[in-house]
C-alpha cells in the first residue's frame, strides 16, 4: 500500500512539474507574441509594408547638347528593345527554342545568345531579359506579326543617345557607354545601378555628365513575396538633364570637315582671341560615336585601336608636335625681354657652325642680312640659331610658359596633354644628362624636345595678338557645376607681363609673313574679304636629314614615305589690324607649312569672317564685329 502511495505522489509531482513547465513555455510564448504584436507592432507593420510596396528608380532623359546657334549635336531617340520573360517562354518549348525562332526572324549573334542563356540561369524566371537593342522598324514589325508563336517575347520602347553629326563632332561631343564596375564602386549615385543606364565616357558627354544626367524619378509598385510586380501604384517622372550649349558653330565645324577631306591626319582649332570661346575644333580621322551608343563589336573596336592614323585620339588637344617655326615668335619675345633689339642683324649664308657641327637653314643658299621682323617674315633659321645661343633655353622656356605652351590649357574636355617645353633642369631630372648648346639652337627653331598641341598654338597666338591677356579656352556658353547652370560672364584675364611694344613687333612680323613681299605664307593671303590675316608657317621635321641627303639634293614629298614627311603647321589670326579670331592648323606629314597648312588656315578664316555677321552673340563672348578695311596690326 505504501509503495503505491509513493508512486502516486511521484506521478502527481512530475505531472505538476510538467504542467508548470508547459505553462511557463506558454507564458513565454504569450509574452513574445504580445511583444511582437503589441509593443513592436508599428515596426513590423512598416517592414511588412516595405516588403509589399517597392520603390524603383526611373532613369531621367539625358540632356541635349547644342551648338551656339541651337543646332542639336546630341539627342535621345526611341530605342526598340527585344526582351524575353523566361517563365512565359515555357509554352513555346523553353528559352532555347524561343531564341532559335527569333534567330530566324532577326540577326542574333552568338555572343548575344550565350549572354541571354547565362542571364536566364542567374535571374528569376519572371525577370525580363534584354535580348537585343536598337531594332529597326522592319525587325519590330516582323516580330509583331509572329507574336502568337513567341510567348514571353515583348518589344520594349526606351531611349538611346544619338549624334546627328556623327564623326564630325565625335572628338568634341564624345559618347556614352555602360557603367563599369570601377565607376559603380567610385560613385554613390543609385542611378548607376540601373540596368542599361549609360554615362558619359568621353568629350563633353563625360566633362558635363552630372549636368546632362538629370535626377531620377520613382515608381511605387506592389510586389508579392517573390518580388513579382503585381501593379504600379504611383509614378513620378525624373527631372531631365540640363541642355548643354557649346560655343562651337556647326556651320564652321562642317566647313572645316569638308576642307580637310583628302588629308590622312590633321587638326584645326578656331578660337576667339578675347574670350577663349572655341568656335571650331576638328580632328581627323574620326569615328562614329553612334556605334558606341548602339554597342561596338569586338572587331570594330580592334579596327579603331589598330588604325595607324589613330582616329580615337583628339589630335587638337592630345596630339603633340614640334611647332617648328611657329615657335619663333616665342623665341623673339624672349630675346626682346633679354636685351636683344628688333634691329639685331645676323647674316644667313644658309647655315651656322657650332664646333664641328653645322646647323642648316631651310633655305640652302641663305637669306643674307636679317633682322627680327624679316627673320620671322622669311622664317630664317640662322637668325634664330644666333638668338637662341645668346638667350639660352631657360629664358625661352619661361616665355613659352607665359604664352601657354608646355602645360594644359584647362579646356573643358578630358584627355588634354601638356606637351613639353625643355629646360636644363628638366633634362637633368628626366634624362640624367647635361644640356648642350647645340640643343638650344634646335629649340630656337621649335624642334628637338619641344612639343606643343594645336590648341596650345591657338592659345599662344591669341595671347600675342590680344594685348598679352592670358586668355584660356572653353567650349560651353554656361557654367555647369554640380548640375547647376550659371551664365558664363565675360571673363577678365590677367596680363602675361609682355610689354605692348614687344607684342607690336610680333604682330608686325606675322603680318609681314602673310602679306609681305617675301612672306612664307604670301600665297595664302585672304581672298574676297575686306580684311587681311597675319600668321606664321611652320615645318616640323620628324627625322634627321643626313649631310649625304643634302649633298644629293632634297627629294620631293612624293618620293618619301608618308610617315617620314615633315609636319605642316600654321598659326594665324584675322583681321590683321584688329584681331578677333585665331586659327591653328596641323597637317601630319603634310610637308611644308606654307603649302599644306597655310591654305587651310586661309580658307577657314575666310569662312569665319563670312559667317561672322550671322553668329549669335552671348554673355560669354565679345560682341561680333564687322570686318573692316585692310591695315597692319
Amino acid at each position: 500500500m505504501k509503495p503505491e502511495k509513493t508512486r502516486s505522489k511521484l506521478f502527481n509531482r512530475r505531472a505538476a512539474l510538467l504542467l508548470g513547465g508547459k505553462m511557463l513555455l506558454l507564458g513565454g510564448l504569450g509574452a513574445r507574441l504580445y511583444y511582437l504584436q503589441v509593443v513592436e507592432s508599428e515596426r513590423y507593420k512598416m517592414l511588412a509594408e516595405e516588403n509589399r510596396i517597392n520603390f524603383r528608380l526611373l532613369p531621367p532623359p539625358r540632356g541635349f547638347i547644342t551648338d551656339r546657334n541651337g543646332d542639336y549635336l546630341a539627342i535621345n531617340i526611341q530605342n526598340y528593345r527585344l526582351v524575353l520573360v523566361p517563365e512565359q517562354a515555357k509554352d513555346a518549348g523553353g528559352v532555347e527554342a524561343t531564341l532559335v525562332k527569333l534567330s530566324r526572324l532577326i540577326d542574333l549573334p552568338d555572343h548575344d545568345l550565350k549572354r541571354v542563356l547565362r542571364e536566364v540561369k542567374r535571374r528569376r524566371a519572371f525577370v525580363p531579359i534584354t535580348v537585343r537593342e536598337n531594332l529597326s522598324w522592319e525587325e519590330v514589325s516582323r516580330i509583331g506579326v509572329n507574336a502568337p508563336e513567341l510567348p514571353g517575347v515583348n518589344i520594349d520602347v526606351g531611349q538611346t543617345r544619338h549624334y546627328p553629326y556623327g564623326p564630325n563632332m565625335a572628338h568634341v561631343i564624345g559618347y556614352v557607354g555602360a557603367v563599369s564596375e570601377k565607376e559603380l564602386a567610385a560613385s554613390e549615385d543609385p542611378l548607376l545601378e540601373l540596368p542599361g543606364f549609360r554615362i558619359g565616357k568621353n568629350g563633353i558627354e563625360k566633362a558635363y555628365d552630372q549636368a546632362l544626367r538629370g535626377a531620377a524619378g520613382t515608381s511605387q509598385v506592389e510586389v508579392n513575396a517573390l518580388g513579382r510586380v503585381i501593379r504600379e501604384l504611383r509614378r513620378q517622372e525624373g527631372q531631365p538633364g540640363h541642355e548643354v550649349r557649346l560655343t562651337l558653330d556647326m556651320r564652321l565645324q562642317d566647313f572645316i570637315g569638308e576642307r580637310l577631306k583628302g588629308e590622312k591626319a590633321a587638326s584645326v582649332v578656331v578660337m576667339d582671341v578675347h574670350t577663349g570661346a572655341v568656335r571650331a575644333l576638328v580632328s581627323i580621322p574620326s569615328y562614329d560615336p553612334n556605334a558606341f551608343s548602339e554597342g561596338l563589336r569586338t572587331e570594330e573596336w580592334r579596327a579603331l585601336v589598330n588604325n595607324p592614323y589613330h582616329p580615337l585620339t583628339n589630335k587638337a588637344i592630345a596630339g603633340q608636335y614640334s611647332p617648328g617655326s611657329v615657335f619663333k615668335m616665342t623665341v623673339a619675345l624672349a630675346a626682346l625681354e633679354n636685351g636683344v633689339s628688333r634691329d639685331h642683324r645676323v647674316f644667313c649664308p644658309g647655315y651656322m657652325e657650332l664646333g664641328d657641327r653645322r646647323f642648316h637653314c631651310w633655305k640652302r643658299w641663305g637669306h643674307g642680312e636679317m633682322d627680327m621682323v624679316s627673320a620671322i617674315e622669311e622664317s630664317c633659321d640662322v637668325w634664330f640659331y644666333d638668338v637662341a645661343r645668346r638667350v639660352g633655353v631657360d629664358r625661352i622656356a619661361a616665355m613659352a610658359k607665359r604664352l601657354g605652351l608646355g602645360e594644359r590649357t584647362g579646356i573643358d574636355l578630358v584627355g588634354e596633354r601638356a606637351g613639353l617645353i625643355p629646360t636644363r633642369a628638366w633634362k637633368r631630372a628626366a634624362l640624367g644628362q647635361p644640356w648642350h648648346m647645340g640643343e638650344s639652337l634646335v629649340v630656337g627653331i621649335g624642334q628637338g624636345y619641344v612639343l606643343t598641341t594645336p590648341l596650345q598654338l591657338a592659345v599662344s597666338t591669341a595671347r600675342l595678338v590680344n594685348g598679352g591677356k592670358a586668355v584660356t579656352p572653353h567650349l560651353t556658353l554656361n557654367h555647369y557645376e554640380d548640375a547647376v547652370v550659371r551664365p558664363r560672364e565675360r571673363a577678365t584675364f590677367p596680363d602675361v607681363g609682355i610689354p605692348e611694344a614687344h607684342l607690336a613687333v610680333m604682330r608686325e612680323a606675322m603680318d609681314a609673313a602673310v602679306n609681305g613681299e617675301r612672306g612664307t605664307a604670301r600665297a595664302s593671303r585672304l581672298r574676297g574679304v575686306e580684311a587681311e590675316m597675319g600668321g606664321k608657317t611652320g615645318t616640323s621635321q620628324v627625322r634627321r636629314i643626313t649631310q649625304a641627303e643634302r649633298d644629293a639634293g632634297m627629294r620631293d614629298d612624293d618620293e618619301i614615305a608618308w610617315r617620314l614627311r615633315d609636319h605642316a603647321l600654321f598659326a594665324g589670326y584675322a583681321p590683321a589690324h584688329d584681331p578677333r579670331y585665331v586659327v591653328s592648323v596641323v597637317v601630319e606629314h603634310g610637308g611644308g607649312g606654307s603649302t599644306a597648312a597655310a591654305p587651310i588656315a586661309r580658307d577657314v578664316l575666310e569662312e569665319v569672317l563670312r559667317i561672322e555677321g550671322r553668329a549669335i552673340s552671348d554673355a560669354g563672348d565679345a560682341p561680333d564685329l564687322p570686318a573692316r578695311g585692310e591695315g597692319a596690326g
